[in-house]
C-alpha cells in the first residue's frame, strides 16, 4: 500500500513538474496528499507547523544568503569585467582566443559568484561585445559563455554543494575542497574544445589584436581582488580559521568593500544586490519547505529503503548502478532545475550510493557522489529542450538564433561527457584534496 502510493505520487509529481509547475509546489502537493494518507490530516497540520520553521531557522543554511550576497556584489561590482579582460589580454590575440578568454573569465568569477545563471549572464555582457566584434560566429560565442557559465556552480563556493551538504550531513569545507580538481579539469576541457572548434571551422573566431607585454602585465592588477577572496574563503575554511558560514560572511563582506572601493558599487546597485539576493534565497528556501514536507513522505512510503535494498539485492555491479543513476540525471537535466533535482532525487539515490561498495569510506563516497551529481547537473543547465543556461545567455545575443546556441555547445557537452567519465573512473580526482587537510 505504502510503495504503490508512494510510486504512485512520484510519477504525478513528475508529471507536474513536466507541465511546468513549479518544483517546490510540485513536491509540497504531493508530499501533504501522500502524508495525510499515510497518517492523517491533523498529523499533516501539526507536522506542517513546525517543519517548515525548523528546516530555514537551521544556522548552517545562513551560508546561503551570504554566499548568493557574495555572488551578487561580484556581478554588480565590476569584478567579472575586470577577470575577462585580464583573460582577453593574455589570450585573445590566438584563434579563438576571446573564447578562452571567456571561459577563463568564467572560472576566475565561478570563485567568487557561486550562481551559473549569474556568472554567464555577467560574462555575456562583457565578452559577447567583443566577440561579435571580431568576427566570431553567433554558435561559438554564445556555446562558450552557456558553457562557461556553468563553472560558476562547479567552483566553490557553490550553493548547490552547499544544500547537498545539508541535505547528507557531509562537511560543506570537503565537498569545496573536492571541487576545485573537477573545476580545473572542466575549464581546461572547455579551453580544449575551443581549440578543437577553431580548427574544425577556422573562420569561426579569427584572433583579435595583440596587447603589448605592459599593457597585459598591467591587467593583471584588476584581478587582486578575485585571488585574494576565493584564497580567503577557501583557504579559511581548509585550515579551520573560520566555518563555512563565517567564511560566506567574511566573503561577502570583502567582496562588497572591493566593489565599494572601486566606484563600481553605487546605491543602486547595492539595492540591486540586496534584492536579488532576497528573491534567490526566497526561491531557494521555498524549496527546501517543499522538499522537506515530501521528503517526509518519502520517509513513511519507505521508497527508499525499498528502492535501495531491491538494487542491493539485484546483483548489479554499483558501476553499473552508478551510469544508471548518472543517465536519470542526465534525463532529469533536460527539464528540471539544478536545485529541484538535488532536492527531489537525493533523498532517494544517496542511500542506494551509501549501500553499495566503490571501495571508498562511506565519507569518500558521500563526497565523490555529491561532485558527481553537481557535474551532471552543471550538464543540464546546457541540454535541450531546457538548458537554461542557453536561454539566458541566447535571450542577451539576439542576433543569434537558439538553434545556433544549442549548436555551439555540442563541443563543450562532449567535453562533459568525458568529464564525468574522468571522474566516475578515478575518485581521487574528487577525494585527494579532502583527503589531504
Amino acid at each position: 500500500m505504502h510503495l504503490e502510493l508512494g510510486l504512485g505520487l512520484f510519477a504525478a509529481m513528475m508529471v507536474l513538474v513536466a507541465l511546468r509547475m513549479p518544483v517546490a509546489l510540485a513536491m509540497f502537493a504531493t508530499g501533504a496528499i501522500g502524508f495525510a494518507q499515510l497518517t492523517s490530516w491533523n498529523a499533516l497540520l501539526n507536522h506542517m507547523n513546525d517543519a517548515a520553521v525548523s528546516r530555514v531557522s537551521s544556522y548552517d543554511l545562513s551560508v546561503v544568503p551570504l554566499f548568493i550576497l557574495m555572488g551578487q556584489f561580484a556581478t554588480h561590482g565590476g569584478l567579472g569585467r575586470s577577470v575577462f579582460h585580464a583573460a582577453r589580454a593574455w589570450f585573445g590575440h590566438y584563434r579563438g582566443g576571446l573564447a578562452i578568454a571567456t571561459i577563463g573569465g568564467c572560472a576566475g568569477f565561478g570563485a567568487i559568484c557561486g550562481s551559473s545563471i549569474a556568472t554567464g549572464a555577467t560574462m555575456t555582457a562583457v565578452a559577447l561585445p567583443e566577440m561579435r566584434r571580431y568576427g566570431y560566429s553567433g554558435a561559438l560565442s554564445t556555446g562558450s559563455l552557456a558553457a562557461g557559465g556553468t563553472l560558476g556552480i562547479l567552483i566553490p563556493p557553490s550553493v548547490i554543494l552547499v544544500i547537498y551538504a545539508l541535505i547528507t550531513e557531509q562537511s560543506i569545507g570537503d565537498l569545496f575542497l573536492a571541487a576545485i580538481i573537477p573545476g580545473v579539469i572542466a575549464t581546461v576541457g572547455y579551453i580544449i574544445a575551443v581549440m578543437a572548434y577553431v580548427r574544425l571551422v577556422p573562420g569561426a573566431a579569427p584572433a583579435a589584436d595583440r596587447l603589448p607585454m605592459a599593457e597585459r602585465l598591467k591587467s593583471l592588477n584588476t584581478v587582486w581582488p578575485v585571488v585574494v577572496i576565493f584564497l580567503t574563503v577557501i583557504g579559511g575554511i581548509y585550515t579551520g580559521v573560520f566555518t563555512p558560514t563565517e567564511a560566506a560572511g567574511i566573503g561577502a563582506a570583502a567582496t562588497g568593500l572591493f566593489a565599494l572601493v572601486s566606484g563600481n558599487l553605487g546605491k543602486s546597485a547595492l539595492k540591486s544586490s540586496l534584492l536579488d539576493m532576497a528573491r534567490t534565497t526566497g526561491m531557494i528556501f521555498v524549496i527546501l519547505i517543499g522538499a522537506e514536507l515530501y521528503s517526509a513522505f518519502l520517509a513513511l512510503s519507505q521508497i527508499p529503503q525499498s528502492v535501495a535494498a531491491a538494487i542491493v539485492d539485484s546483483g548489479l555491479a554499483p558501476m553499473a548502478v552508478l551510469l544508471v543513476i548518472v543517465a536519470i540525471y542526465i534525463v532529469l537535466g533536460c527539464v528540471m532545475d539544478g536545485i529541484g533535482m538535488i532536492m527531489l532525487t537525493i533523498p532517494v539515490f544517496q542511500p542506494i550510493i551509501a549501500g553499495l561498495d566503490f571501495g571508498m569510506t562511506p565519507e569518500a563516497t558521500g563526497i565523490w557522489f555529491g561532485i558527481l551529481v553537481l557535474v551532471v547537473v552543471e550538464v543540464g543547465l546546457i541540454t535541450p529542450p531546457i538548458g537554461l543556461n542557453v536561454y539566458v545567455i541566447n535571450g542577451m545575443a539576439r542576433d543569434v538564433r537558439l538553434s545556433e546556441s544549442f549548436r555551439g555547445i555540442v563541443p563543450f557537452f562532449i567535453s562533459d561527457l568525458c568529464r564525468i567519465a574522468i571522474i566516475i573512473l578515478i575518485p581521487a580526482t574528487c577525494t585527494l584534496l579532502p583527503r589531504l587537510e
